[in-house]
Protein backbone atom coordinates (compact mmCIF):
# COMPACT_ATOMS: atom_id res chain seq x y z
CA UNK A 1 0.00 0.00 0.00
CA UNK A 2 1.06 3.32 -1.16
CA UNK A 3 1.82 6.15 1.71
CA UNK A 4 -1.55 8.27 -0.07
CA UNK A 5 -3.54 5.26 0.83
CA UNK A 6 -2.05 4.82 4.01
CA UNK A 7 -2.87 8.51 4.40
CA UNK A 8 -6.11 8.26 3.15
CA UNK A 9 -7.21 5.42 5.45
CA UNK A 10 -5.58 7.35 8.52
CA UNK A 11 -7.41 10.26 7.74
CA UNK A 12 -10.91 8.75 7.09
CA UNK A 13 -10.50 7.50 10.49
CA UNK A 14 -9.54 10.18 12.64
CA UNK A 15 -12.92 11.96 10.98
CA UNK A 16 -15.10 8.90 11.78
CA UNK A 17 -13.65 9.01 15.41
CA UNK A 18 -13.95 12.90 15.76
CA UNK A 19 -17.23 12.90 14.53
CA UNK A 20 -18.46 9.76 17.19
CA UNK A 21 -16.65 11.19 20.40
CA UNK A 22 -17.00 15.34 19.86
CA UNK A 23 -19.31 16.27 22.92
CA UNK A 24 -20.49 19.71 22.19
CA UNK A 25 -20.21 22.59 24.83
CA UNK A 26 -20.56 25.52 23.24
CA UNK A 27 -21.18 27.07 19.95
CA UNK A 28 -17.48 26.95 18.77
CA UNK A 29 -17.83 23.19 19.01
CA UNK A 30 -21.00 22.56 17.70
CA UNK A 31 -19.84 23.89 14.76
CA UNK A 32 -16.66 22.10 14.85
CA UNK A 33 -18.97 18.76 14.99
CA UNK A 34 -20.67 19.36 12.62
CA UNK A 35 -18.01 20.57 9.86
CA UNK A 36 -16.14 17.35 10.80
CA UNK A 37 -19.65 15.61 10.21
CA UNK A 38 -20.05 17.47 6.88
CA UNK A 39 -16.40 16.32 5.95
CA UNK A 40 -17.18 12.61 6.48
CA UNK A 41 -18.52 12.40 2.41
CA UNK A 42 -15.57 14.23 0.78
CA UNK A 43 -13.10 12.51 2.95
CA UNK A 44 -14.80 8.91 2.43
CA UNK A 45 -14.67 9.76 -1.22
CA UNK A 46 -10.91 10.97 -1.53
CA UNK A 47 -9.95 7.73 0.34
CA UNK A 48 -12.09 5.28 -1.59
CA UNK A 49 -10.81 6.63 -4.93
CA UNK A 50 -7.52 6.71 -3.39
CA UNK A 51 -7.46 3.12 -2.50
CA UNK A 52 -9.07 1.60 -5.83
CA UNK A 53 -6.09 4.07 -8.06
CA UNK A 54 -4.18 2.09 -10.48
CA UNK A 55 -6.23 -1.01 -9.41
CA UNK A 56 -7.48 -3.68 -12.04
CA UNK A 57 -10.78 -2.64 -10.65
CA UNK A 58 -10.93 0.79 -12.24
CA UNK A 59 -8.94 -0.21 -15.49
CA UNK A 60 -11.26 -2.86 -16.54
CA UNK A 61 -14.15 -0.61 -15.84
CA UNK A 62 -12.81 2.09 -17.76
CA UNK A 63 -11.72 -0.58 -20.59
CA UNK A 64 -15.44 -1.85 -20.10
CA UNK A 65 -17.13 2.12 -20.22
CA UNK A 66 -15.25 2.99 -23.60
CA UNK A 67 -15.87 -0.09 -25.61
CA UNK A 68 -19.56 0.33 -24.87
CA UNK A 69 -19.58 3.69 -26.56
CA UNK A 70 -16.82 3.68 -29.03
CA UNK A 71 -13.14 4.13 -28.47
CA UNK A 72 -13.73 7.43 -31.02
CA UNK A 73 -16.11 9.18 -28.73
CA UNK A 74 -15.31 12.53 -27.65
CA UNK A 75 -18.16 15.33 -26.55
CA UNK A 76 -15.97 18.72 -24.91
CA UNK A 77 -19.58 19.71 -23.15
CA UNK A 78 -16.85 18.79 -19.86
CA UNK A 79 -14.99 22.27 -20.83
CA UNK A 80 -18.23 24.24 -20.29
CA UNK A 81 -21.11 22.63 -17.96
CA UNK A 82 -18.39 22.82 -14.86
CA UNK A 83 -18.94 26.93 -14.53
CA UNK A 84 -22.38 26.50 -14.82
CA UNK A 85 -22.80 26.33 -10.86
CA UNK A 86 -21.25 29.32 -10.92
CA UNK A 87 -23.81 30.84 -13.89
CA UNK A 88 -26.40 29.66 -11.60
CA UNK A 89 -24.94 31.81 -8.55
CA UNK A 90 -24.74 34.87 -10.46
CA UNK A 91 -28.71 34.60 -12.07
CA UNK A 92 -29.83 33.87 -8.77
CA UNK A 93 -28.48 36.60 -7.61
CA UNK A 94 -29.77 38.70 -10.13
CA UNK A 95 -33.33 37.70 -9.85
CA UNK A 96 -32.92 38.33 -6.34
CA UNK A 97 -33.02 34.58 -4.64
CA UNK A 98 -31.94 34.57 -0.65
CA UNK A 99 -28.36 33.92 -0.52
CA UNK A 100 -25.91 33.48 2.14
CA UNK A 101 -24.00 36.12 1.72
CA UNK A 102 -23.35 39.26 -0.65
CA UNK A 103 -22.55 38.49 -4.21
CA UNK A 104 -18.74 39.86 -3.57
CA UNK A 105 -18.48 37.61 -0.78
CA UNK A 106 -19.82 34.72 -2.90
CA UNK A 107 -17.11 35.94 -5.41
CA UNK A 108 -14.51 35.85 -2.43
CA UNK A 109 -15.28 32.55 -1.20
CA UNK A 110 -15.26 31.23 -5.07
CA UNK A 111 -12.25 32.31 -5.44
CA UNK A 112 -10.36 30.99 -2.01
CA UNK A 113 -12.06 27.84 -2.32
CA UNK A 114 -10.69 26.97 -6.08
CA UNK A 115 -7.57 28.53 -5.27
CA UNK A 116 -7.10 25.96 -2.93
CA UNK A 117 -8.76 23.05 -4.56
CA UNK A 118 -7.02 23.38 -7.93
CA UNK A 119 -3.40 24.07 -5.96
CA UNK A 120 -4.12 20.40 -4.20
CA UNK A 121 -5.01 18.99 -7.49
CA UNK A 122 -2.26 19.93 -8.91
CA UNK A 123 0.46 19.25 -6.27
CA UNK A 124 -1.23 15.78 -6.52
CA UNK A 125 -0.88 15.39 -10.17
CA UNK A 126 2.97 16.19 -9.63
CA UNK A 127 3.12 13.60 -7.13
CA UNK A 128 1.54 10.78 -8.33
CA UNK A 129 2.86 11.18 -12.14
CA UNK A 130 -0.34 8.67 -12.97
CA UNK A 131 -1.20 8.03 -16.51
CA UNK A 132 -4.14 9.22 -18.40
CA UNK A 133 -6.82 6.13 -19.78
CA UNK A 134 -5.64 7.48 -23.18
CA UNK A 135 -2.09 7.97 -22.64
CA UNK A 136 -1.39 11.39 -23.22
CA UNK A 137 0.11 12.35 -20.12
CA UNK A 138 1.30 11.64 -16.83
CA UNK A 139 -1.63 14.32 -14.72
CA UNK A 140 -4.20 11.31 -14.96
CA UNK A 141 -4.49 11.68 -10.49
CA UNK A 142 -6.99 13.40 -9.93
CA UNK A 143 -9.20 14.73 -12.14
CA UNK A 144 -9.23 19.17 -12.45
CA UNK A 145 -12.29 19.35 -14.15
CA UNK A 146 -13.74 17.47 -11.67
CA UNK A 147 -12.48 19.16 -8.56
CA UNK A 148 -13.57 22.51 -10.62
CA UNK A 149 -17.30 21.67 -10.84
CA UNK A 150 -17.39 20.35 -7.49
CA UNK A 151 -15.93 23.27 -5.65
CA UNK A 152 -18.39 25.30 -8.10
CA UNK A 153 -21.19 23.03 -6.73
CA UNK A 154 -20.35 23.17 -3.34
CA UNK A 155 -20.35 27.24 -3.22
CA UNK A 156 -23.74 27.18 -4.46
CA UNK A 157 -25.27 24.85 -2.46
CA UNK A 158 -23.42 26.95 0.65
CA UNK A 159 -25.24 30.16 -0.83
CA UNK A 160 -28.58 28.56 -1.38
CA UNK A 161 -28.91 25.48 0.29
CA UNK A 162 -31.70 27.65 3.30
CA UNK A 163 -33.29 29.72 0.64
CA UNK A 164 -33.38 27.42 -2.21
CA UNK A 165 -32.74 23.51 -1.95
CA UNK A 166 -33.56 22.58 -5.59
CA UNK A 167 -30.84 25.45 -6.48
CA UNK A 168 -28.56 24.42 -3.98
CA UNK A 169 -28.49 20.51 -4.89
CA UNK A 170 -28.59 21.47 -8.83
CA UNK A 171 -24.89 22.19 -9.19
CA UNK A 172 -24.17 18.61 -8.24
CA UNK A 173 -26.10 17.32 -11.10
CA UNK A 174 -23.68 19.16 -13.69
CA UNK A 175 -20.38 18.76 -11.44
CA UNK A 176 -21.10 14.63 -11.30
CA UNK A 177 -21.95 15.19 -15.52
CA UNK A 178 -18.39 16.65 -15.97
CA UNK A 179 -17.04 13.94 -14.00
CA UNK A 180 -19.09 11.15 -16.07
CA UNK A 181 -18.05 12.91 -19.19
CA UNK A 182 -14.42 12.82 -18.24
CA UNK A 183 -14.26 8.88 -18.05
CA UNK A 184 -16.23 9.08 -21.17
CA UNK A 185 -13.99 10.94 -22.71
CA UNK A 186 -11.19 8.55 -21.76
CA UNK A 187 -9.33 11.53 -19.56
CA UNK A 188 -9.83 9.70 -16.51
CA UNK A 189 -10.47 7.08 -14.41
CA UNK A 190 -13.01 6.61 -11.54
CA UNK A 191 -10.46 7.29 -9.23
CA UNK A 192 -9.00 10.23 -10.58
CA UNK A 193 -13.17 11.37 -9.87
CA UNK A 194 -13.91 10.17 -6.82
CA UNK A 195 -10.91 11.75 -5.16
CA UNK A 196 -11.50 15.23 -7.38
CA UNK A 197 -14.88 15.50 -6.28
CA UNK A 198 -13.40 15.00 -2.39
CA UNK A 199 -11.26 17.61 -2.72
CA UNK A 200 -13.61 20.24 -3.81
CA UNK A 201 -16.04 19.38 -1.30
CA UNK A 202 -13.90 18.77 1.55
CA UNK A 203 -12.26 22.38 0.42
CA UNK A 204 -15.30 24.72 0.06
CA UNK A 205 -16.77 23.13 3.23
CA UNK A 206 -13.44 24.17 5.09
CA UNK A 207 -13.38 27.87 3.70
CA UNK A 208 -17.09 28.12 4.84
CA UNK A 209 -16.19 27.30 7.84
CA UNK A 210 -13.25 29.50 8.60
CA UNK A 211 -14.51 32.97 6.39
CA UNK A 212 -11.58 33.99 5.36
CA UNK A 213 -11.16 37.73 5.02
CA UNK A 214 -15.25 37.89 6.49
CA UNK A 215 -15.20 41.28 6.97
CA UNK A 216 -13.39 42.46 3.83
CA UNK A 217 -16.40 43.56 1.44
CA UNK A 218 -16.39 46.84 0.15
CA UNK A 219 -19.33 46.74 -2.01
CA UNK A 220 -21.63 45.45 0.89
CA UNK A 221 -23.05 48.86 1.59
CA UNK A 222 -23.37 50.06 -2.50
CA UNK A 223 -26.59 49.84 -4.56
CA UNK A 224 -25.00 51.55 -7.39
CA UNK A 225 -23.41 48.51 -8.47
CA UNK A 226 -24.19 45.27 -10.76
CA UNK A 227 -22.36 42.33 -11.73
CA UNK A 228 -23.12 39.96 -13.48
CA UNK A 229 -21.77 36.64 -16.01
CA UNK A 230 -22.08 37.09 -19.60
CA UNK A 231 -22.65 34.19 -22.42
CA UNK A 232 -22.06 35.30 -26.10
CA UNK A 233 -21.62 32.25 -28.48
CA UNK A 234 -18.59 30.27 -27.50
CA UNK A 235 -17.42 33.20 -25.18
CA UNK A 236 -18.02 33.96 -21.62
CA UNK A 237 -16.79 36.25 -18.73
CA UNK A 238 -18.41 39.15 -16.41
CA UNK A 239 -20.27 42.44 -16.44
CA UNK A 240 -19.28 44.69 -13.81
CA UNK A 241 -20.74 48.38 -13.93
CA UNK A 242 -20.78 50.96 -11.12
CA UNK A 243 -22.35 53.94 -11.44
CA UNK A 244 -20.79 57.33 -9.45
Amino acid sequence: MTKLKIFSVIMLLLFNIWGANSTPIDSTKINTKTFFKKSILPASLIVVGSLISNSKFEKTLQTDLRNKIGNDYENKIDNYIVFAPIAEMYLADILGVKSKNHWFDQSKYLFISNLISSTITYRLKVMTNKERPSGGNNHSFPSGHTTLGFTNASVLYQEFKDSSPVLAYSGFAFATATGGFRMLNNKHYISDVLVGAGIGILVTELVYYIEPFKRFNPFKKSKNISFSPVFIEDKYGFYFSCKF
